[in-house]
């Protein structure tokens, strides 16, 4: 928890918390990180990606890894845990491995991600995706707010960035990916619990709408002959509520825009956003298709039309079974044997690893599900039962695979 507080003191912003892929804020918060990695008896390197990896090695040298991740970059005005404690959290138990690790029959290796929030670049994931072998080539052109583009963030920082892909993981040099993270969620606290087990990671899918009208003088224009595409778009926002509230799928409206914008013209055109996330990729898209169908039909109704992008699209991806059968050990071992089961309703480094390893996760509850807020608060006793169940998940997992139980390259 000092720990926590300590990074909190990295930012870019004199009052809060941020601090984005590679700017000197990155490079602060590796050299502290890579000093307690190497206090717990780590090998330290920094990838060509900007990961900071401290490695442990197990029985003998060069044996696949179990990874421990979670991210050090923020969103502007942060709280000081999304992530930040999921990456102490592996140093923490590596140090209490130290003296043992000779019996584990894998690695341990902890990973601080550069970019999970994409905040500078406006891709998502990107230190993750680099070991999971999925960098996009074309992200090198995307610019931050001052232009500079993310090629030439990687020179500045001292990273070729021809070399990135060989960041890359291979599957059969991975045995597994935990990670354990805040909830951002509110029910383990309504619980009364202190840890879960993440069973699936929400797909997402964004999209960009109008509904188009027609502008008038709104003295001029009885309601008879408006095609008012505010209104239209406002029965839209409460039937995008209501579908999600009756399917189980999380739909927000988080940006509406009308145009021209003066207060005496009927608005002609109102471009809005729309996140729909669920753990079931099948239902998100049904989901998706009713909303769709009742906006046309308000518009068909009101003489408006509807027209719509999909911007971003992430398929659901689900936790091992495996690996969730050892973070249910993990967390028994702290006393709770019936730990509650739930899916997580945000994106983490997790899903970018899942596509070379299997993956689990620990939730560790927060005060009112409270996150990217500067307001995030955890229990210290939850991180300490965190902590336990972290350490008592790699023993499972050590077990396991010293009894065949798990793939024998990290895949089903």
């Amino acid at each position: 928890m000092d720990r926590c507080d300590e990074l909190a003191a990295i930012s870019f912003l004199r009052h809060g918390i941020e601090r984005t892929y590679l700017t000197p804020e990155h490079a602060k918060h590796n050299a502290l990180a890579a000093e307690w990695m190497k206090e717990a008896g780590m090998q330290v390197r920094v990838d060509p990606a900007g990961t900071l990896i401290g490695r442990m090695e197990g029985s003998e040298p060069g044996l696949p890894a179990v990874v421990i991740a979670s991210h050090l970059d923020t969103v502007p005005n942060a709280g000081r845990y999304d992530g930040i404690l999921g990456v102490l959290s592996g140093i923490a138990v590596a140090r209490r491995l130290r003296d043992r690790a000779g019996e584990l029959p894998f690695a341990v290796e902890v990973c601080a991600y550069g970019d999970e929030e994409g905040v500078r670049f406006g891709a998502t994931l990107l230190g993750s995706r680099a070991m999971a072998g999925s960098w996009n080539e074309g992200w090198m052109d995307l610019e931050d707010e001052h232009g500079v583009t993310l090629e030439q963030a990687f020179r500045d920082f001292g990273l070729d960035p021809s070399q990135v892909a060989t960041a890359a993981k291979r599957a059969e040099d991975v045995v597994a990916y935990l990670e354990i993270h805040i909830e951002q969620g509110p029910f383990l606290e309504a619980a009364d619990q202190s840890l879960g087990v993440v069973t699936a990671i929400a797909g997402a899918r964004r999209l960009a709408l109008q509904i188009h009208g027609d502008a008038r003088h709104a003295g001029g224009t009885p309601y008879a002959r408006r095609k008012d595409a505010l209104v239209g778009a406002a029965i839209a926002v409460q039937a995008i509520e209501r579908i999600g509230r009756e399917t189980g799928v999380i739909a927000t409206v988080g940006q509406l825009e009308a145009h021209p914008g003066a207060v005496n013209v009927v608005p002609g055109r109102v471009d809005f956003s729309l996140d729909l996330r669920a753990a079931d990729d099948a239902l998100q898209a049904r989901t998706w298709t009713r909303i769709l169908q009742e906006i046309e039909s308000t518009c068909a109704s009101r003489g408006l039309t509807l027209t719509w992008e999909q911007i971003h699209s992430a398929p659901t991806v689900t936790c091992a079974p495996w690996v969730m059968d050892a973070v249910v050990d993990g967390i028994a071992a702290t006393g709770d044997d019936a730990p509650m089961r739930l899916w997580s309703r945000a994106g983490h480094d997790a899903m970018a690893m899942a596509a070379v390893t299997d993956i689990g996760m620990i939730f560790v509850r927060c005060e009112d599900g409270i996150s990217h807020h500067p307001n995030e608060s955890v229990l210290v006793e939850d991180v300490a039962a965190g902590l336990d169940a972290l350490e008592a998940t790699v023993w499972s997992l050590a077990e396991r695979v010293r009894a065949g139980r798990a793939p024998a390259d990290g895949r089903p």
